[in-house]
């Protein structure tokens, strides 16, 4: 678990550079079986199609297919469960060994985010704390415009961190009570995944939400 902005996908491939897991993500597994119309992709764009939220019960239905059809036994899952109640479905199934969560102030991921700078017309990404324009608000190569998406400007990010902490609160909640959360304070993810790297290799194997 992470905020976005957070370091959470560079974690996550470290984790699957460094250990034997194979990865889940719901999102790309939910893509997929709506793509095949498989019976679970099927029921699932159902609910995409009249605009609502696939139900915790089917998103584990999900994944519990997926894992049933790859054999998975060491498992790292990105991104799921995203809700208390979904983490309760899904314990009824598997056992989550560990709940990793990267706890990184939200000052740090805002001043992360709002420096980033885009030139539309290349997709060039410019951010002023490590890969800034030679001209400010410039792009290198054509000398147009930057400009800033509206989900990256400060105000939207801390909106959106908000509504990030008032929904994985609990989730994070549960898995203290359940006595698998282990969480990692930083602002940096080199600084970060030595620690995640060393508890893992303390714990062993397992299932491991992220």
């Amino acid at each position: 678990m992470g905020p976005p902005g957070g370091g959470k996908g560079t974690i996550s491939k470290k984790i699957l550079r460094d250990f034997s897991f194979s990865h889940l993500s719901t999102g790309d597994v939910l893509r997929e079986n709506v793509r095949n119309a498989t019976p679970v992709g099927v029921e699932a764009k159902s609910y995409m199609d009249a605009g609502d939220l696939v139900p915790d019960e089917l998103m584990v239905r999900l994944v519990l297919s997926e894992v049933e059809e790859k054999g998975y036994n060491r498992l790292l899952l990105d991104g799921f469960p995203r809700t208390e109640a979904q983490a309760v479905e899904l314990g009824k199934h598997i056992k989550v060994d560990m709940a990793l969560n990267l706890d990184v102030p939200t000052e740090t991921i805002v001043e992360r985010i709002s420096n980033r700078w885009l030139h539309p017309a290349s997709g060039r990404v410019y951010a002023y704390d490590y890969n800034p324009p030679k001209v400010e608000g410039k792009d290198d190569e054509t000398g147009e415009d930057l400009i800033q998406r509206d989900d990256d400007k400060a105000d939207a990010v801390r909106t959106r961190l908000a509504t990030y902490d008032k929904l994985t609160a609990p989730l994070i909640e549960y898995y203290r009570t359940e006595g698998v959360l282990k969480e990692f304070q930083g602002t940096e993810s080199d600084v970060i995944y030595p620690m995640v790297k060393a508890y893992l290799e303390e714990q062993g194997q397992g299932a491991y939400r992220l």
